[in-house]
């Protein structure tokens, strides 16, 4: 399989994207999702094909994604000709298309959509990301991106019910904080996320509470 291929086609998807969703960020899920996995399976090998698959959709995922594409289906239709000629069978293509449709945090508001176990892994990886340094450095670049604001204490933090609520609601980099990132952790699917989730939230907090002490200097 070329993953070579899928790589250049994600560069060439993302080149303009600059709200932490790009090709670096990708990559970063591609290498985090492709090492959890091994850790968790001792007798897998990193030229597997679940690797790959597992590679694949990770720099594919946000390529299609709604914050940055603005045609989806468009994009879906490039890559389910793509995979097949750099040496996907179909139910492998199936695999990863199904992924990258269908593993964001906001289509999974409503509905719990069951991955298959490649899947599982980059979702982990993808969420991982959006925790620790990396975390809050995408937050504050993506808050800043769409004109949130970072802190108003008259915006309270909403329980998210519903895609559309969560796409449209008023919202502050730091109600994000509670709003999503807290909660991620209990949302891991593999082992070797849900330790490596803990860790990272633990670092997300203790930034939060620093913020807020020097928010409320007297």
């Amino acid at each position: 399989m070329d993953i070579n291929a899928i790589i250049e086609f994600t560069k060439n998807q993302l080149k303009d994207e600059k709200t932490g969703h790009d090709f670096y960020h990708g990559e970063r899920v591609a290498k985090l999702a492709s090492q959890m996995y091994l850790a968790d399976h001792e007798h897998a090998h990193e030229d597997s094909r679940e690797v790959a698959i597992i590679k694949t959709a990770a720099y594919l995922h946000d390529t299609i994604d709604e914050k940055v594409c603005a045609d989806s289906e468009k994009v879906v239709k490039e890559i389910d000709e793509l995979l097949p000629q750099v040496g996907f069978n179909d139910l492998e293509v199936w695999d990863i298309l199904y992924t990258i449709q269908h593993m964001s945090f906001s289509a999974n508001i409503e509905h719990h959509y069951h991955l298959p176990l490649s899947g599982q892994y980059v979702q982990d990886a993808d969420r991982l990301e959006s925790l620790g340094a990396i975390g809050i450095a995408r937050a504050f670049t993506y808050g800043g991106k769409h004109g949130n604001k970072i802190h108003d204490p008259e915006i309270k933090p909403e329980r998210l019910v519903s895609h559309d609520q969560y796409r449209n609601h008023e919202e502050t980099t730091i109600n994000h904080f509670y709003e999503k990132l807290f909660s991620l952790a209990d949302l891991m699917n593999t082992p070797a996320a849900k330790k490596e989730a803990e860790r990272r939230t633990a670092y997300m907090r203790n930034f939060v509470r620093e913020f807020m002490q020097e928010w409320n200097v007297d």
